[in-house]
């Protein structure tokens, strides 16, 4: 029987696990090992929803050994350090808890298969004081603590303004980029601010106050979509008090401001760096080709182009499709690699021929209420804008998608309700 290990439990990694134990794993077929750092996975690109107060992340976790469990693969908690290809191993750093003590010491897990769905991480282009003095959305953590800044800096800031004296009352958040993160979570915020103000944590004007600025290099906002979608999803966030600021590049970024290649300085209390990913730094150190993003280089199997029995799926891999050319790092990609290789690798008979990645759209949340997208139809590639309501639904709906290639249509129909109700029962936000 034959060891597939996939390390990452993202969008991806966790899909393919539960899809790999639910067929090779439970027949015997094969033993499916699933590897992360964290004990827990939650849906990333919901993380800015988390950094506005909006979802609490630990309500719409999974974990990784209850999924484990029900669906026959294992779970194994850890850092990966290195990748032996020659041995094939995969060796993880020591388990460490909160207060110091070692969990599990260090180890490692040998593979006949390896994938790797290792997501993505912060691209910082090398802008000085970037890496310094800027919060990021990779990982619930980093989301939890931005949000904690943001309350807390709007209640130092009201507190300042009860006491007088101060020139220019209120908080400043610069979000650098304005692509899908930078734009929902600006959205996001901006309905925040205001759901704050309404339960009495803060005394400032969300809008006067609460000042949130977006720094886009580009011409325009959400390049990925049609120019029109783009200038809609612009005059939004402007309808909501939010700056934008396009063709606006970033030369350097201090402590307490932001400095623009044209010399103009952006005060910000908080500054959230959304302008580009690229694959983390394990990816560089396997001795597999990769291109400038350190993202993997693989054939149209998913296999990794000098090792066969190496794949990479999702935001780590460097996959070129014959017709559309490189694919985004998006959700929607990594859940068709995840499939096609449940089928190639888990199934009696595996599928033959390469992966078809098929682009199905894109949507962008700007709010509780509204988003903006493209949908694209499957015949023909025919490209439909929507916006408004409808978005918002379509939108909400890919969560739920993601849910039920977790857990079944029953399981998901039953969090949809619950959610429905916690939402009724709750304030819109987080408080504190």
């Amino acid at each position: 029987m034959e060891t597939i290990v996939i390390v990452g439990g993202g969008a991806g990694g966790l899909e393919l696990a539960t899809r790999l134990g639910n067929s090779a794993g439970k027949a015997g077929r094969a033993r499916v090992v699933l590897v992360d750092r964290w004990p827990t996975h939650f849906w990333k690109p919901l993380l800015h929803t988390v950094a506005s107060g909006k979802h609490d992340p630990q309500v719409m976790a999974i974990d990784y050994a209850a999924q484990a469990s029900e669906h026959g693969f294992e779970f194994a908690r850890g850092e990966v350090l290195c990748v032996d290809r020659e041995a094939r191993r995969v060796s993880l750093a020591p388990w460490i808890a909160d207060d110091g003590a070692e969990v599990l010491p260090a180890r490692s897990v040998g593979y006949d298969k390896l994938v790797l769905a290792l997501g993505s991480v912060t691209n910082f282009f090398g802008v000085p004081g970037a890496e310094q003095h800027v919060l990021t959305l990779d990982d619930v953590v980093q989301a939890e603590t931005f949000r904690q800044r943001f309350v807390d800096g709007c209640i130092q800031a009201s507190a300042r303004q009860a006491a007088g004296g101060q020139h220019n009352p209120g908080i400043d958040i610069v979000i650098v980029g304005g692509g899908a993160t930078g734009v929902e979570l600006a959205a996001e915020l901006s309905h925040s601010a205001r759901t704050l103000a309404k339960y009495n944590v803060h005394a400032l004007d969300p809008v006067r106050h609460v000042r949130i600025r977006i720094l886009e290099r580009g011409s325009l906002l959400l390049p990925h979509l049609h120019p029109r979608q783009s200038k809609r999803a612009a005059r939004h966030l402007r309808a909501l008090g939010i700056k934008v600021l396009t063709d606006t590049a970033v030369a350097r970024v201090d402590a307490g401001a932001v400095l623009d290649t044209e010399g103009c300085i952006y005060p910000s209390a908080i500054t959230l760096w959304a302008a580009g990913v690229e694959a983390p730094p394990l990816c560089a150190t396997l001795g597999l080709t990769t291109n400038a993003l350190r993202q993997i280089a693989v054939a149209p199997s998913l296999q990794a182009l000098d090792d066969p029995d190496v794949y990479a799926i999702g935001d780590c891999a460097n996959f070129v499709c014959p017709v559309m050319g490189k694919v985004p790092p998006r959700a929607q990609a990594a859940h068709q690699q995840a499939m096609y290789l449940a089928q190639v690798l888990g199934q009696a008979s595996p599928l033959k021929g390469p992966f078809a990645y098929r682009d199905y759209g894109s949507l962008v949340s700007l709010g509780p209420l509204a988003a903006v997208g493209v949908l694209t139809r499957t015949a023909g590639g025919r490209k439909y804008a929507v916006g408004g309501p409808l978005a918002r639904v379509l939108y909400a709906l890919m969560y739920r998608k993601h849910q039920m290639a977790l857990h079944g249509v029953v399981r998901m129909s039953a969090q949809t309700v619950a959610d429905w109700i916690r939402k009724k029962l709750s304030p819109a936000v987080k408080l504190h």
